[in-house]
């Protein structure tokens, strides 16, 4: 809760500084514009309302590391709808400034639902998946976290990523531990967050590097 509540606040923030020219500008996530990407971002959070009103699973199958899993969310298919809704919302938003204010508004939504869930909440995702709450929170948290990487870059800023949402990604890639292996590596959080999730190139010594330590990627799309 408290990573997803800094990073979503500081991604608000930046998003209601921009400037109208700003969000047509392209991104990394082909097709996706500045508008486009953040209504990606949007959609993603606006799921959870109604999987909090929809009936509890019985209990968890699914960890935030399996939901990662290379299955048909990744697909042609799924990827086609994922592009339409984000482009969508962004469309239906009176200008950049309005899709801004509706993220502001969606997202301390979402904390002040959450908020309110017991620790051991069930809840069942679009996928299918029976997740505890808070792991699907970490899942929300890599949304912003990662996608406000790629905002940062199309817009020429330096990166925001905040200090309880860049260690909770490195601990679901790597484990409680796993930031000495990076270091080890020679590469700091910012840099191993970017090269594992594929935001910037990895040499072949440095995937044999990694392989050898026995750090696994998850499919992360």
């Amino acid at each position: 809760m408290a990573a997803f509540r800094a990073e979503a606040q500081q991604l608000s923030a930046q998003m209601l500084d921009l400037n109208e020219g700003d969000w047509s500008k392209p991104t990394a996530c082909e097709p996706w514009s500045v508008a486009e990407l953040l209504g990606h971002v949007a959609t993603v959070l606006a799921w959870l309302p109604g999987m909090l009103e929809a009936e509890a699973p019985p209990e968890a199958t699914v960890s935030a590391v399996g939901y990662y899993r290379p299955d048909d969310r990744f697909s042609t298919e799924t990827n086609t709808k994922r592009i339409e809704l984000a482009r969508n919302r962004a469309a239906a938003a009176d200008g950049g400034q309005a899709l801004a204010e509706e993220f502001d508004q969606t997202w301390q939504e979402v904390y002040q639902r959450c908020e309110k869930e017991p620790a051991e909440r069930v809840v069942r995702t679009r996928h299918g998946d029976a997740m505890l709450l808070t792991d699907f929170l970490v899942t929300r948290v890599v949304e912003v976290a990662v996608h406000g990487l790629d905002l940062a870059a199309a817009l020429n800023r330096p990166p925001w990523l905040t200090d309880p949402a860049g260690q909770l990604l490195v601990e679901l890639l790597l484990g409680p531990h796993g930031l000495d292996e990076v270091r080890e590596l020679g590469w700091d959080r910012l840099t191993f967050l970017r090269k594992a999730t594929g935001r910037e190139p990895i040499s072949a010594a440095e995937t044999a590097e990694v392989e050898t330590r026995g750090i696994r990627w998850l499919a992360l799309g």
